[in-house]
């Protein structure tokens, strides 16, 4: 058993495993792995993810094919599909209001604090994540940007928008797994390529639901590493005011 590395370690030991070996991995430590992925930053603390760990290999099976057969799907000894629940919004909005108010009942926070909250998940989130057919959300984009002709305002407010911010927080909890997984010795790859209305029918996901990506997981091959790892120098895209 290896000892768990650093950060820094994982971040530089993580790569896109493209065929993995024929060696198990451990599925508690993986699920232990998807809880650390739940402790990424995300917009709002709404959390509008779902993650599905495959391990049942008739599954994987499938899953694969509709991956289009990607050898870091095919060669996988488990999968995780990280699952998108923009339709959630209201009942995680909700969920925070309970969990303040019962925070706020223990003194755990001010009274300020919890009509803070209040107003921000029962005013401001429904105006940002509320819409009908795209509509309201031209509406509202036309209306925040009169609003910034005088003075700074949020102007990604279309559905568009909002569906791109919650793809970014599943993004940054599927980072988390990731490096979680390096640190532990295991390997990942992060597929975007696959027919998602396939992935969503196999695992019985709501129609609502949008797929973020599938993460095959095992333990690296050599072959299964396409050479180094090439990155645009850093004076590149680095700038410092």
């Amino acid at each position: 058993m290896i000892n768990e590395m650093t950060v820094s370690d994982a971040i530089k030991y993580r790569r896109s495993v493209r065929v993995f070996s024929n060696k198990n991995i451990d599925t508690e430590k993986v699920k232990k792995c998807l809880h650390n992925a739940i402790l990424a930053p995300n917009s709002s603390n709404l959390q509008l993810w779902e993650f599905i760990h495959v391990n049942d290999e008739k599954v994987i099976k499938k899953l694969t094919k509709a991956c289009f057969n990607q050898n870091a799907a095919k060669t996988a000894k488990q999968l995780v599909v990280i699952v998108v629940r923009k339709d959630l919004w209201k009942k995680r909005a909700n969920w925070n209001i309970q969990v303040i108010s019962n925070q706020s009942k223990i003194n755990q926070i001010s009274e300020k604090r919890l009509k803070q909250a209040h107003v921000y998940y029962k005013k401001i989130i429904p105006i940002l994540y509320y819409d009908f057919l795209g509509i309201f959300g031209l509406i509202k984009s036309l209306i925040f940007q009169i609003i910034g002709l005088f003075r700074p305002t949020m102007r990604q407010v279309t559905s568009s928008d909002i569906r791109i911010v919650a793809h970014k927080s599943a993004g940054l909890a599927a980072q988390n797994f990731m490096i979680s997984m390096a640190a532990i010795g295991y390997d990942t790859c992060p597929m975007e390529g696959s027919d998602t209305l396939k992935v969503k029918k196999i695992l019985n996901l709501s129609k609502k639901s949008e797929i973020n990506m599938v993460i095959g997981c095992g333990i690296r091959t050599k072959e299964g590493i396409y050479g180094d790892q090439l990155r645009v120098p850093f004076n590149e895209v680095y700038t410092y005011i």
